[in-house]
């Protein structure tokens, strides 16, 4: 397996489509389509540094208010993937609007939805590389009238897609995927069962996609998992949010059940002319990178509206941390951010190494990764196998891009182990991979020697990723 790794190359597709959306963010004497070497700060920090909203929780609250009649989302992630949902529920009669945007709370969206809404798209609806969006749509088509065709750019076509294909075709839904990744097309019919089994170790997104969409069939859903369910918390949050819409999922022995024939709407005022609302989450994942950034530097940062009693299985990351010698709390946040919470981590002098199993938070694997040539000591992160299939080969990329940095890297099919060396500066490839971009980032503004080859491709989660790291550096000011 270690030729696999070894000869592992970026993707050959087109030009990341975002760069758009990315430079709207990015200061202005910066320019994103080229690559960015990132300068280490001269000394520990202090501050604050505020996430954007959740791209799963946005992604769900479209679908789930899209479902709904009437509903007020607040602080929306505005990036390329809540981009292409909200551009194709458009195109399946679904109303998409903005009331007002602000570059810290995030977007306010009024979406009036329900299913007399849906509506047969006039073309095929490119979803980019957005998996979410190609994934959750792929099950809600089932209740379009007529047919429903998905394409996306040249990394799409990589991605698998079978599993949830499989899953349809078992309920009676006409699916056509020749390839077993997109493009993918999905006719409408009657469903004519009421069971079916997927398999769990590759992608929990598959269950996601028909726990969202279940709930509006005609008949309830038994869902049996075959094997071991990967990334479960995001599954507790899709049931969470859910039933926060109005549906019902019991979780069963073998898998869950949903309760059909629902009518999805958040509880409004009594006041009928005020929409009923919901509020997204700051995003954990993209939070790991100023967590991972303070507690490998020692620094102090902390993340407003986070903390351990939300919705994202991905704050876990901060544990990781502390198991590794930081320093984490939380409190009361008075500057009135988010759900009034806060969490801070605070690094050491150096953290250790660790081995952790991080099969369900897989999503903050290469921000360990990218700090672990920073660590005392080896880090091991083990049952990672279903990053292989995310936005590259992420397994297979970090492995690659570690060792371009001159450090010392054993790996298998599930796991990866770094042995700290002197880093090398180099070039550090991104293979259109946001995570990628932003983990390495990361050990750059610690250690230097760091150039992010496609900097543009954050836009895909983050956008102002850039401007919000450049705001750590003394004055605020523009490193670049």
């Amino acid at each position: 397996m270690a030729s696999r790794c070894n000869k592992y190359q970026p993707p050959r597709g087109p030009a990341w489509q975002a760069c758009a959306l990315a430079m709207s963010f990015h200061p202005p004497d910066m320019d994103p389509r080229l690559p960015l070497a990132i300068p280490a700060l001269t000394s520990p920090v202090v501050g604050e540094w505020r996430v954007p909203g959740s791209k799963s929780i946005t992604n769900r609250a479209l679908v789930l208010a899209a479902l709904s009649e009437r509903t007020e989302l607040v602080n929306v992630l505005a990036s390329d993937d809540t981009h292409r949902m909200r551009e194709c529920l458009a195109e399946l009669g679904i109303s998409v609007e903005t009331q007002s945007a602000d570059a810290h709370a995030g977007e306010r969206v009024r979406v009036l939805g329900g299913l007399a809404r849906l509506r047969t798209p006039r073309q095929a609806l490119f979803v980019g590389n957005s998996g979410t969006t190609v994934r959750f749509l792929a099950a809600f088509a089932a209740l379009v009238p007529g047919q429903v065709t998905f394409v996306g750019d040249g990394a799409m076509a990589k991605r698998p897609i079978m599993d949830l294909v499989d899953g349809l075709r078992q309920l009676g839904i006409v699916v056509d995927c020749p390839s077993g990744c997109p493009p993918i097309t999905v006719r409408s019919g009657q469903i004519t069962s009421t069971r079916v089994t997927m398999p769990g170790e590759r992608s929990s997104q598959y269950f996601t996609a028909l726990l969202m969409a279940a709930g509006m069939f005609a008949a309830d859903l038994d869902i049996t998992i075959a094997g071991d369910l990967v990334s479960r918390p995001y599954i507790d949050m899709t049931i969470s949010m859910v039933e926060q819409f109005g549906g019902r999922i019991d979780s069963t022995a073998t898998g869950f059940h949903v309760h059909g024939r629902r009518r999805y709407g958040i509880a409004g005022r009594a006041d009928a002319s005020v929409m009923p609302s919901y509020e997204i989450e700051p995003d954990a994942s993209s939070a790991s990178y100023p967590f991972a950034l303070a507690a490998a530097s020692g620094s102090t940062i902390t993340v407003p509206g986070l903390s351990p009693g939300g919705l994202q299985g991905d704050f876990a990351f901060v544990e990781v941390l502390r198991s590794m010698g930081a320093a984490v709390s939380g409190a009361d946040s008075r500057a009135g951010s988010g759900n009034g919470t806060s969490t801070t981590v605070s690094g050491p002098r150096r953290l250790r190494g660790i081995e952790v199993d991080m099969h369900h938070i897989s999503d903050t694997v290469m921000t360990l990764a990218a700090i672990a040539p920073l660590c005392e000591g080896p880090t091991t992160i083990r049952n990672i196998a279903n990053i292989r299939i995310k936005e590259t080969d992420r397994l297979a990329a970090t492995v690659t891009e570690l060792r371009r940095l001159g450090q010392a890297v054993e790996h298998g099919e599930d796991w990866l182990t770094i042995t700290p060396r002197p880093l090398r500066p180099a070039t550090v490839e991104c293979y259109h991979d946001h995570r990628m971009a932003m983990s390495f980032a990361i050990l750059g503004a610690i250690a230097g020697g760091v150039t992010i080859a496609d900097p543009a491709c954050t836009a895909k989660t983050y956008p102002h990723f850039w401007r919000d790291l450049a705001r750590l550096y003394p004055g605020g000011g523009r490193p670049w």
